[in-house]
């Protein structure tokens, strides 16, 4: 099996060969922040926005961070793999304590770790469960911190499911790992970005490019009931593209993986980006 090529505080290695303290606090309090750029035929999707979501992630958490250097070696990373399609992840973390404590030193040096992955974005329809969220208050940061995101999906995963649509006081926020869209009669639904949303590239870039075709995104404040309604719904990612959901097995609706608004919003998206 072919090496995973990686980088950690400035050092191209095999993943294999890097090792890390546990006492880095992105181990003892997820006390770090990333980001996943993909990549297709060696060319970075977003590059810049993604770029741009890292530094304000770190920003948000106070953590330092050589945003040229991460960019160099996202860069760097993309360039080596022997893929001309994936994804690179690349983490910032605080830095490593000499002994663990809720309060950081501002002393810390900031720790950096990527690494980079061939991938196919040739996604499929999945199932899905709607639960309540259960995530901390500021889901805009790409922290590290996924332990409400991990309980949800690993549930939903016992009922046959690769994903869950969260709802807080029963108004729908995001998916697991994704950002939702629904579309009820001609109207293309997206849940409003707030604190308990993540402003995904994925979904900005499909808004966008939606925009350019005269096509209309309505964001909103929307509820389980409206999304029962729907005729179509999918997901976007970094890693995902737009997938479609074929089944909600606990909330009653029906909606139709071959609905021609969600055919045209892909073919759209995959033109742009995956042609």
């Amino acid at each position: 099996m072919e090496k995973i090529k990686a980088v950690f505080n400035g050092s191209f290695d095999a993943l294999e060969n890097i090792k890390i303290s546990p006492f880095s606090r992105a181990y003892t309090f997820s006390d770090s922040v990333y980001e996943v750029v993909p990549f297709f035929n060696s060319k970075a999707i977003a590059y810049e926005d993604h770029i741009e979501r890292l530094k304000n992630s770190s920003k948000s958490l106070s953590i330092d961070i050589d945003i040229k250097n991460a960019a160099d070696e996202i860069n760097k990373l993309i360039k080596s793999c022997n893929s001309k399609n994936g994804y690179v992840y690349y983490q910032v973390t605080r830095g490593v304590d000499l002994i663990r404590s809720h309060l950081y030193s501002n002393s810390l040096e900031t720790e950096t770790f990527g690494y980079v992955l061939p991938f196919s974005f040739n996604t499929q329809p999945i199932k899905v469960m709607a639960c309540k969220d259960q995530r901390w208050g500021r889901c805009d940061i790409k922290s590290t911190s996924l332990l409400g995101n991990i309980m949800s999906m690993n549930s939903a995963q016992k009922e046959g499911c690769k994903e869950v649509i969260m709802h807080r006081d029963n108004i729908l926020t995001e998916a697991g790992a994704s950002n939702l869209f629904f579309s009820v009669g001609n109207k293309i639904c997206t849940p409003a970005l707030s604190n308990n949303i993540l402003p995904g590239i994925t979904r900005s870039l499909l808004i966008k490019e939606l925009k350019k075709s005269q096509i209309k995104v309505i964001e909103d404040e929307y509820t389980l009931a409206d999304l029962s309604k729907a005729s179509s719904a999918w997901l976007t990612s970094s890693t995902k593209g737009l997938a479609a959901i074929s089944e909600i097995v606990n909330l009653d609706s029906n909606l139709n993986i071959n609905d021609p608004i969600f055919l045209k919003c892909k073919d759209i998206f995959d033109n742009k980006f995956f042609s």
